[in-house]
């Protein structure tokens, strides 16, 4: 069998002509016909040339990899328990799900409370605004994406520094305005961030307290990539320092544009030059000049490079470093970086573990640690807690929110139209019929109901996730985080047991009879 998608997808928006009969190995069609219009990738390809590298529209639409990868968290169970209780007295009416306490910290000296144990990752396209608003809401953790400036159309530069962008002024305030102590809003920078100021900026003139070093774009080992069809605006990114190719500036080049002729521009972000004094100096700089928290982000790259990060962030003393495993989703990286490219994230976390539980033998100043990619219910996040526990912290959810955001938007303006669908109208026809949870956010805002339907939907998502993970932590007699451990998932097959190191039924049961 072949775990690589066909070369038909929503995510390029191409499809096969005989999908029932495919060619495994390539992903095509079994039979090529001579007449065929060309409706999948190869067709594409042959009509719009590198541009068919890309995802489709890219500006309304995220993506994620259609891998069918031979091991994820389905593969473990979740374990239950009928005895005693942690964290809590051992009394059938202290001992309830709604009293499960899922709150923690964020930060190593500068310690935040946040209400749960997630953290919604790098974002700045779609509905950021309900997002970042949804989160503060929540009371978790939420982080601007990468490349924040270059979408700016307000951004002003002095001597190739940022002194003014009103864009990331409004999304931090995004989170802000619905601030009620619980969480914070983390702004990430990637190479050429750093290279306009984006981080000082942000810290000394918005007050940012928690930002974020970037390894590579979208979290995927690439440089950022964007198609950039006019040359005015080709030209505007290359003064800003960014990679241009072709050389907008190059007189000839620039005659062939005029003339239709050449290559469509494209915008390239620079790959990071960083070595440990680098990073480890920065790190210090950014404390100087305010940042309470410095956080980094990175993919799931060569597991030599990942322990390298680990001990330059235990060197530098950051706060949070987040690894993004294969199979969670992106905002513009090649689909078959996303769906080739990479350790899958049930691999990536066990050798976390094993890294880290290393790492911390050895005495190393370990930071909190977060795992992404492609986490979206309760039951995936209590198995990615449990999974690399006591070492992972937090599980990042990304387009399972954002998804939340959209939604929300979407039926609070079918909802002012009068065409609410089928399917909702049995809640009601109001906002406050359909939007159940604004009867718990009138506890926290005056204004609840005229709050945006998308920041809502965010809140009443991770409403359900946290009650959820708590009815499975209550499951195992488990009350706080701290006591979620390995023990409380089940390893279903031999290669998940193999990969991660968790107990299989039998492993138990042969524990179980040797104890009798």
């Amino acid at each position: 069998m072949s775990y690589s998608p066909p070369l038909g997808s929503t995510i390029s928006h191409t499809k096969l002509r005989t999908p029932e009969n495919v060619s495994k190995f390539s992903g095509m069609c079994a039979v090529c016909t001579s007449n065929c219009i060309g409706t999948c990738e190869i067709g594409l390809s042959a009509l719009r040339g590198s541009e068919a590298i890309y995802p489709f529209e890219t500006d309304i639409n995220q993506f994620a990899s259609e891998k069918k990868y031979p091991l994820d968290f389905s593969h473990f169970n979740i374990n239950g328990r009928v005895f005693g209780a942690l964290g809590c007295e051992i009394n059938a009416e202290a001992a309830t799900f709604p009293k499960t306490d899922i709150k923690t910290y964020f930060g190593k000296k500068n310690k935040i409370e946040i209400s749960a144990p997630f953290i919604l990752p790098a974002m700045a396209k779609l509905n950021w605004k309900d997002y970042f608003a949804g989160a503060a809401m929540a009371g978790v953790l939420v982080v601007i994406g990468e490349d924040v400036v270059a979408k700016d159309k307000n951004l002003v530069l002095k001597n190739g520094k940022v002194v003014s962008s009103p864009l990331i002024d409004e999304m931090v305030n995004s989170f802000r305005q619905y601030y009620r102590g619980l969480g914070d809003i983390v702004l990430q920078a990637n190479y050429d961030d750093e290279n306009l100021g984006v981080l000082d900026y942000a810290i000394t003139k918005l007050g940012v307290k928690s930002v974020e070093l970037k390894f590579g774009q979208a979290a995927k080992g690439i440089q950022g990539m964007g198609r950039v069809k006019d040359i005015n605006d080709a030209l505007k990114f290359k003064k800003m320092g960014y990679l241009l190719y072709p050389d907008p500036e190059d007189p000839k080049i620039s005659e062939n544009y005029l003339k239709g002729k050449g290559q469509i521009f494209e915008k390239i972000g620079k790959l990071p030059m960083w070595d440990e004094e680098i990073l480890v100096n920065r790190v210090h700089k950014l404390r100087e000049l305010g940042a309470e928290h410095v956080c980094f982000k990175t993919g799931p790259f060569d597991l030599k490079d990942l322990v390298r990060i680990l001990k330059i962030a235990a060197e530098a003393e950051v706060d949070l470093v987040t690894f993004d495993g294969a199979g969670g989703g992106s905002g513009n990286s090649p689909a078959k970086m996303m769906n080739e490219w990479g350790i899958p994230t049930v691999y990536l976390e066990s050798m976390l573990h094993n890294i880290l539980k290393r790492m911390y033998i050895k005495e190393y100043k370990l930071p909190q640690v977060a795992i992404a990619g492609g986490f979206a219910t309760e039951d995936q996040i209590f198995k990615g807690l449990a999974l690399g526990a006591p070492y992972i912290n937090f599980v990042a959810i990304g387009r399972a929110a954002m998804a939340a955001a959209m939604t929300g938007r979407q039926i609070d303006e079918l909802i002012k139209k009068g065409a609410l669908p089928k399917d909702y109208q049995r809640f009601g026809e109001s906002k406050e019929d359909v939007f159940s949870d604004i009867r718990e956010l009138k506890l926290y805002y005056e204004n609840a109901s005229d709050i945006s339907g998308g920041a809502i939907g965010v809140y009443s998502y991770i409403n359900r996730i946290s009650a959820g993970l708590k009815q499975l932590m209550a499951l195992n007699r488990k009350f706080k985080l701290e006591y979620i451990d390995r023990s409380d998932i089940i390893a279903m097959t031999e290669l998940s047991a193999q990969v991660s190191g968790i107990d299989t039924y039998d492993d138990i049961l042969v524990r179980e009879l040797n104890n009798l």
